[in-house]
């Protein structure tokens, strides 16, 4: 288990800094209805990673790895496929991103996001998180470790849910800090929304570089031995 956690958690952290959902969710908290809305979003966002993970571990199935205990070469191959991708989308990222911080846009749909209904803001929950370009490679190159590594069901349940928790971090973050502030927290989650705002192209593109790189060198780990 503790080598498989050792695998999975830095995956969990490239997911949590996510600043689009991280922005989203703190627009949801600013609604009218902003605690229900805010605690819909963290539901849906932690439905959308686990109901991914979940169905990866199904298609690893238990018992994968080989007999001494090493991930079996599918999952090296998958990772060394999900690593390229992350850096060619990286390399586009960067090379689009506004010359100056302060023009950057947000995503157009996000000015609609106080008008959104709850289940609205549950199904943009799961797709900000299973359907997110860098979450959902991440999410999965994790759980295919996970189903990979022989342990018993129990134990590999264990490990994704450790994986989701650690994931939801920076988006439990400021519902955590406008459930304990309430109004008080307005402030801070708005400069907190600037600052993500401005720098979401380049973070996005320093994040699926580095992660890329980190799940190519993990697959051709895994294939070469």
């Amino acid at each position: 288990m503790g080598e498989v956690l050792g695998d999975v958690l830095g995956l969990a952290a490239g997911v949590a800094v996510s600043p689009l959902p991280v922005i989203a969710i703190i627009i949801v908290l600013a609604t009218p209805r902003g605690r229900v809305n805010g605690l819909v979003f963290a539901t849906g966002w932690v439905v959308g990673l686990s109901a991914l993970g979940a169905v990866m571990l199904v298609i690893g199935g238990q018992g994968s790895a080989d007999s001494h205990g090493q991930p079996a070469d599918w999952v090296g191959a998958l990772k060394i496929l999900l690593g390229v991708a992350l850096v060619l989308l990286a390399v586009r990222l960067w090379r689009h991103r506004p010359a100056d911080a302060t023009q950057a846009q947000l995503p157009q749909w996000m000015a609609a996001l106080d008008r959104f209904t709850p289940v609205k803001i549950f199904l943009l929950a799961l797709l900000l998180s299973a359907g997110n370009l860098k979450n959902a490679p991440l999410t999965i190159a994790a759980a295919a470790s996970i189903s990979s590594s022989g342990l018993p069901v129990g134990e590999q349940i264990a490990a994704l849910a450790i994986f989701v928790v650690v994931a939801s971090l920076g988006l439990l973050t400021p519902l955590g800090v406008f459930l304990v502030m309430g109004e008080r927290a307005k402030n801070m989650l708005g400069n907190w929304k600037e600052w993500a705002a401005r720098h979401n192209i380049a973070v996005m593109a320093v994040l699926f570089f580095v992660f890329g790189l980190k799940l190519l060198g993990d697959g051709i780990d895994v294939v070469s031995s």
